[in-house]
């Protein structure tokens, strides 16, 4: 199997220092914080990061599971908000809200509800991520016109 990598390193106390998160393909680094972690500071964090790796994943499994059953998304935009609360054990990740909405020509909005379903138990960020509390999806189809359902190919 594939193996992807990525790393950080920090430098001084936990609240007065600093560190850098960086992608193992380049494509990304980033400052992060205290600030930027538990306040509002500049930068990045590694919740953020998790939020942008469960929206990405989401995605793509809803593409799959579309596929299988013979619909081709035009759009697919997902949102992933990672909450950090307080626990007994500390600071947590207690809940995870995926919200997607999808254009989708031909998809009854039941269908797409129930395979949105379907993508946020099979995606492989959602099961690595099994230990939190909870995951949340709130799936929107868009409106398509008339002319897309009758174009549509059977």
């Amino acid at each position: 199997m594939t193996i992807r990598e990525a790393s950080a390193e920090w430098q001084g106390t936990l609240k007065e220092g600093g560190g850098r998160l960086r992608l193992g393909s380049g494509v990304f680094e980033g400052a992060y914080s205290f600030p930027s972690r538990f306040e509002n500071g500049l930068g990045t964090n590694p919740e953020e990061l998790i939020g942008a790796a469960h929206a990405g994943c989401f995605s793509m499994a809803l593409t799959f599971v579309l596929g299988q059953e013979g619909h081709v998304a035009r759009t697919i935009r997902t949102v992933a908000k990672v909450h950090l609360g307080a626990t007994a054990a500390g600071p947590t990740i207690t809940r995870i809200e995926l919200e997607t909405e999808a254009e989708i020509p031909g998809l009854q909005p039941a269908e797409f509800q129930r395979m949105a379903e379907t993508a946020k138990t099979t995606c492989l960020v959602s099961r690595a991520l099994a230990g939190v509390t909870t995951i949340t999806l709130k799936a929107e189809l868009a409106a398509t016109t008339a002319t897309d359902n009758e174009n549509q190919e059977v």
